[in-house]
């Protein structure tokens, strides 16, 4: 059997995309998950802390909102068992292939058709849609010795329950969303832990709250209730693009807030110092918590800024030839963003790997398509990311774009694929705006590629996107029959 629809992954994207293609009379597809279960990134963080650093209603499909959120700012499990919750409504679960790991998926031009190589056999697709999200590829930190370590050894993003931590000695590597989240669970009952900082983060107050039982009730009652409080943090996400986009100088405000809360939260001077950002707020993810600053005040708790040598049996040793000695090692250094491991997978006409887009080297069109990737779509595609809202609402935004095209294909039986000049036109506006921005200012991080390009953050108003993807436009595409 020949699929209308492939799509890869089985998170927020996945399912989103399963929906929209139920809802548009679109049947023929399957979605194909490597794991035993559904749920992507929000199956797999669960680090003691894991929380979503966007407001739960916003998080969530503006086609299905949850009344029953117990936190303004969602727990992972909470937002696991609302995907959970989706599938089961919308009768998903018989349409995703578990187990099927994909390890290869290329265009064959003589039979027009996409084949999907998997764990389980291969599959053809007149359609893939890549929904495998941009943090799904934990990166393990590229330290000389790390393999020598003695004891265990975890990813955040792979959390071992096995590994016991009571009375261990911890180093923690990184202070990026979800250290910040986890040293505070963890300091208090491991017998010593140290993290190592390259370079300090912003941290803002964190604003969530338990959502009162009343406000539950009003949400199931009246929906419309949830839907203003979700458009008014929407709209105040969007005030935030005058600072990162429109004038950087801005974000000065925002960084008085940082430090004072800071110093509020940190009363030793030079600790203070060693955590004080030296970039513009925003250049990085910017972060929020409550409980980080005062972790350190802990006796248990020491920060080690000199940096890591290598990683010995014993421990880490630092620069200055200390060596500090450890029981177990917990990484929290991000994911793989701009070498998301599926570009290699997928080749198109000419057999060029889809890597090259982030890598800079290919244009694309709005984030989604790609020239000689005829009937290929992904999902959090270059440059569709954001540093100050909800990844969901860019799905959804996508999502508008992709089912018009797909309907196009299977009603024509069409290969359907941006012109040269349509993607290049976007790609390069796209890339004359981002120097501009507070992430052109001059810091390293996850949303830049090895050759220092952004090829990760959207650079406007997340608005804008939802226009710019409402309609397909014929005269950008090339429509092979």
């Amino acid at each position: 059997m020949i699929l209308n629809v492939a799509v890869i992954g089985s998170g927020f994207g996945g399912l989103g995309t399963a929906i929209r293609l139920k809802d548009a009379g679109i049947g023929n597809f399957l979605l194909f998950e490597r794991a035993d279960d559904l749920g992507g990134t929000w199956r797999d963080n669960t680090y003691p802390g894991c929380r979503c650093d966007v407001g739960s209603d916003l998080y969530s499909f503006s086609f299905a909102p949850n009344p029953r959120w117990s936190n303004t700012y969602s727990y992972q499990p909470e937002i696991w068992a609302y995907l959970q919750d989706v599938a089961t409504r919308h009768h998903l679960r018989e349409l995703i292939k578990f187990n099927h790991d994909v390890t290869d998926i290329s265009f064959d031009p003589a039979s027009k058709l996409w084949y999907l190589t998997t764990n389980q056999g291969v599959f053809q697709a007149h359609n893939v849609v890549l929904a495998v999200g941009g943090l799904a590829e934990p990166r393990m930190p590229d330290i000389e010795g790390i393999e020598s370590f003695a004891g265990s050894v975890m990813h955040t993003a792979q959390w071992d329950e096995n590994v016991t931590l009571v009375g261990q000695r911890v180093g923690v590597i990184g202070t990026g969303a979800s250290a910040i989240q986890t040293v505070p669970q963890i300091a208090p009952f491991v017998g010593h832990l140290e993290v190592f900082q390259r370079t300090p983060s912003w941290i803002l107050p964190h604003l969530g709250h338990v959502v009162s039982e009343r406000s539950k009730r009003l949400y199931r009652v009246v929906p419309l209730a949830q839907k203003v409080v979700r458009a008014f943090g929407y709209w105040r996400r969007e005030l935030m693009v005058l600072g990162f986009v429109k004038d950087p100088s801005r974000m000065t405000k925002g960084e008085t807030l940082a430090r004072e809360h800071l110093e509020r939260q940190v009363p030793d001077p030079q600790l203070r110092q060693r955590m004080t950002p030296h970039y513009r707020l925003g250049c990085k993810r910017v972060l929020i918590s409550n409980d980080y600053y005062p972790t350190f005040s802990r006796e248990n708790v020491g920060l080690v800024t000199e940096p890591i040598e290598r990683i010995e049996p014993q421990g880490i040793r630092t620069a200055d030839g200390m060596l500090h000695e450890f029981d177990v090692l917990i990484a929290a250094t991000g994911f793989y963003v701009t070498d998301n491991p599926i570009g290699e997978k997928v080749h198109g006409t000419k057999g060029e790997k889809l890597s090259r887009a982030f890598c800079g080297d290919m244009a694309n069109y709005k984030g989604t398509m790609f020239p000689d990737f005829p009937n290929l779509f992904m999902l959090g595609g270059p440059n569709t990311a954001l540093g100050h809202s909800s990844i969901i609402f860019m799905h959804e935004s996508q999502l508008n774009y992709i089912i018009k095209t797909i309907e196009v294909t299977l009603k024509r039986g069409a290969r359907v694929e941006p012109t040269i000049d349509a993607a290049r036109k976007w790609t390069q506006g796209l890339q004359e705006k981002l120097p501009g921005t507070v992430w052109g200012t001059g810091c390293s991080s996850w949303y830049l590629n090895a050759q220092g390009k952004n090829t990760v953050i959207w650079p406007d108003f997340t608005f804008k996107f939802r226009q710019e993807t409402r309609h397909f436009v014929p005269k950008d595409h090339e429509i092979t029959v």
